[in-house]
């Protein structure tokens, strides 16, 4: 029973995620910012309350407070801010780029520390028995050279958000052309969130992916081990 549920409950998660992030926000801002409708600001406001409202019901249902959340929902808040207020264009691409770019200088940092924010990203405890892995390279007094692949993976990790802070930033730029406040401006931020998931995350995404790969072929290759046996279950 467990093993359908599990894999029923990410399902969810990645469609909520799409739905109240990308889908809904698209939606209103491109239809609703009209005049006959919502208008401008209301449209905004009406937009981002969805991917504020599931942040933080997403918080609540994790009974913790995980750090990318708050960003996510301090990113919205900031869009919202910026738009409400009519600044210009150039505040939201600066937002932008930098907060995909202050994460990877973070994963760039905490490699030198005791937890280098790469273990949480894609080598976190809900996927390898930290414990087992530790004791075999204990053992086999491979810590030193395992440390050094944890960091060419942070240098991958950290890449994929200097892309993204880079393409966040070419694209509201590029889209971003009307005077703020207006019908248009409104529906070119719904354009620039509908583009954001296959101009943005899916390069990320590979790029994440292919470090996750190159740690379980190093965990692999230093242990002398099948890697199953580092994976929990």
């Amino acid at each position: 029973m467990s093993a359908v549920q599990q894999p029923t409950q990410k399902n969810q998660g990645f469609f909520g995620n799409l739905a109240f992030n990308i889908i809904i926000p698209v939606v209103l801002m491109s239809y609703a910012s009209s005049d006959e409708y919502l208008g401008p600001a209301w449209s905004i406001v009406a937009a981002l309350s969805f991917p504020i409202g599931y942040g933080l019901w997403d918080l609540k249902a994790s009974g913790k407070v995980n750090g990318f959340s708050i960003l996510g929902i301090l990113s919205v808040l900031l869009t919202g801010g910026f738009s409400l207020l009519k600044l210009p264009a150039e505040y939201i691409a600066i937002k932008e780029a930098a907060i995909p770019g202050l994460i990877g200088i973070a994963v760039l940092v905490t490699q030198y520390s005791n937890k280098p924010l790469v273990k949480m990203l894609i080598l976190n405890d809900q996927i390898i028995n930290w414990p087992h892995l530790n004791a075999v390279l204990d053992a086999k007094g491979k810590q030193p050279e395992f440390k050094k692949k944890v960091a060419v993976s942070s240098y991958i990790v950290a890449s994929s958000f200097f892309l993204s802070s880079a393409l966040n930033y070419i694209l509201a730029k590029m889209i971003l052309v009307s005077e703020p406040g207006t019908t248009a401006y409104t529906e070119e931020l719904g354009r620039m969130t509908a583009l954001s998931y296959p101009v943005i995350v899916i390069p990320s995404m590979i790029l994440l992916i292919a470090a996750l790969w190159y740690l379980f072929a190093q965990i692999k290759n230093i242990t002398g081990e099948e890697l199953d046996n580092f994976i929990n279950q």
